[in-house]
């Protein structure tokens, strides 16, 4: 894949044009936007600016465009649009972040922070050591009560392994 991306580079930069490659998500349910494209995670990996367009949580009618990757420049500010029988209609800036875009949690408090962070650290491992989340979760200032709190709303499953608690979705 490494071979095709950089070839569409080439033709870039000779030509002056931009290159669009529109990818799709799979079905999972985990938050990291670089490992939910089908296909390579390649395309991610070489593209200077990403976008993810999804529903907004909570409202149907509308769609949002995040910029989840920019090497070239500050990320943008997420804007909503409408597609009604009407067609399209830009509605706005708004705060939806790509994480509510993935998983439709709000992350502007410490529950649903919590929560993010728990879901994100199982979509990528599977399984993960209960006292690490603990102590990363800490770490960026969530308390353990809060992680507490995330594991029993998101129906974590708890097992242990030799010595160890292991946490699971």
């Amino acid at each position: 894949m490494r071979e095709a991306t950089k070839a569409l580079g080439g033709i870039a930069e000779r030509t002056g044009c931009a290159i669009v490659l529109i990818g799709h998500m799979n079905k999972g349910s985990g938050v990291k936007a670089a490992y939910r494209g089908i296909g390579s995670v390649d395309f991610f990996a070489v593209a200077r600016s990403v976008l993810l367009i999804g529903k907004m949580p909570k409202d149907d009618t509308k769609r949002v465009v995040c910029q989840i990757k920019s090497n070239l420049a500050l990320k943008g500010e997420s804007l909503s649009f409408s597609l009604t029988e009407d067609g399209f209609k830009w509605t706005g800036f708004c705060d939806v972040t790509e994480d509510e875009l993935l998983t439709g949690i709000k992350a502007d408090t410490k529950s649903n922070k919590a929560c993010v962070f728990v879901t994100d650290i199982l979509e990528e491992y599977g399984k993960y050591p209960a006292k690490e989340i603990f102590e990363k979760g800490i770490a960026l200032g969530i308390s353990k009560r809060t992680i507490e709190n995330a594991k029993q709303e998101l129906g974590i499953k708890s097992f242990k392994e030799g010595n160890q608690w292991f946490w699971k979705q």
